[in-house]
């Protein structure tokens, strides 16, 4: 996942080099690969914990990336680099808690993108002085973009992760907030992917970034 204007230099520094970097290209679709599905998982393992067995019955309670790609979001990935999954089912009427069950699901996926990240941080560290510099560079990609799909699907913009928190913290008065962003999230997504999060999410993700390494015992 980028800082998405990361990725996709780093999509496009591996596609337009002279010869092409076939290898980089294919690390970059790796670590996407692995994060979201693991992402999707996360969904769907929080809702089956709440006793909700809707994403398990659909088949998305697994790591199995075939479970959790959406064609077209796919296809973005491979064109541009940054793309989407599928959405995991749940029926929230059927979770044990029915005040704070749906924020739970929803920040589930963010949440295994940080434990990913602190995991790729931990082997970045330790290997820094003995692995190979293609190893090096897969571990960083892999904390940074893990990094970067945590904090993206935390923004309070449908359908992203953190309109379901905001659905469940703002009180009663505040609901025509939720209304409006259903009804244009798609087009603030757009606008927010494109023309926003790339310049003002970099000091975030750097910060996060930094600290995770500083946690788990580099000096950075």
């Amino acid at each position: 996942m980028p800082d998405l204007a990361l990725c996709l230099s780093l999509v496009l520094r591996y596609l337009l080099a002279t010869p092409p970097d076939i290898a980089g290209f294919i690390m970059v679709a790796v670590v996407f690969l692995i994060a979201l599905s693991l992402h999707e998982f996360g969904h769907a393992a929080a809702a089956t914990v709440q006793g909700d067995p809707t994403a398990k019955n659909a088949g998305r309670l697994t790591v199995n990336p075939k479970a959790h790609l959406d064609a077209v979001g796919t296809l973005m990935i491979v064109m541009v680099g940054f793309g989407w999954g599928k959405p995991v089912p749940f029926a929230p009427n059927k979770l044990r808690n029915q005040r704070f069950g749906s924020a739970g699901v929803a920040i589930a996926g963010p949440a295994v993108n940080f434990a990913l990240a602190i995991i790729t941080a931990a082997f970045f560290v330790r290997m820094l002085d003995t692995a190979s510099d293609l190893t090096l560079e897969f571990l960083f990609l892999s904390l940074r973009l893990n990094v970067v799909l945590g904090v993206f699907n935390l923004m309070p913009i449908p359908p992203l992760d953190g309109s379901r928190l905001l659905s469940v913290f703002l009180p009663p008065s505040k609901q025509h907030i939720i209304y409006f962003l259903d009804r244009w999230g798609f087009v603030i997504l757009l606008v927010f992917v494109f023309l926003l999060f790339p310049f003002f999410a970099a000091p975030i993700i750097n910060t996060v970034v930094r600290f995770i390494l500083n946690m788990v015992g580099g000096t950075f």
